[in-house]
């Protein structure tokens, strides 16, 4: 006898109904059901250190802490790890565990090669948006002119640095304006 493994939304459902439906317990259950159902790019304990994914398992009691993941990023490769976790936590609204798992999690995506919300299991840009406008909003209100995120978080980095490697004097002459602005299906 075959046993079907539960669909993201069966996932979805069932850590929801052990989470206080916050905005964020929203988010975080779909990325965490994305990422039980194989889906996204985070890796193991979603990039999370031993401690913050025993906390995210106390939060959200449906989360088996025997999921594994197909995926394994090399943080090795990714020189600006400290640099986009700063980034975030500079912008974060509330300092606290949550802020603490979003931030891990979210640079651990930023190792795919899709748009953010794809890597992170979120089910559309809609909420990876509303998602970083709660928890980061004066960051959020940078990108006014909806660049993507992955991108956005990457240019924010540069400006910091004062690089600019734009080739043009601005994105709207830019020929690749339509790559980092605008919808992704």
């Amino acid at each position: 006898m075959t046993f079907a493994l539960p669909t993201r939304q069966q996932f979805y459902e069932h850590l929801l109904a052990g989470s206080d439906s916050s905005a964020n317990a929203i988010w975080l259950a779909q990325i965490i059901a994305s990422w039980q159902a194989g889906e996204g790019v985070l890796p193991d304990k979603l990039g999370l250190t031993d401690l913050q994914f025993d906390q995210l398992r106390q939060r959200f009691l449906g989360l088996d802490a025997d999921t594994h993941s197909a995926n394994s990023l090399d943080f090795n490769r990714m020189l600006e790890k400290q640099d986009l976790e700063q980034l975030l936590r500079k912008y974060a609204a509330i300092s606290n565990e949550e802020t603490e798992w979003l931030i891990s999690i979210i640079v651990a995506a930023c190792l795919g090669s899709d748009h953010l919300w794809q890597d992170l299991g979120l089910w559309s840009r809609k909420d990876l948006s509303a998602m970083l406008k709660h928890n980061f909003p004066e960051m959020a209100a940078r990108n006014s002119k909806d660049m993507k995120w992955k991108k956005f978080l990457y240019k924010q980095l540069c400006e910091a640095e004062g690089l600019y490697l734009c080739r043009a004097p601005s994105c709207e002459v830019c020929k690749d304006y339509p790559v980092c602005f605008g919808p992704e299906d």
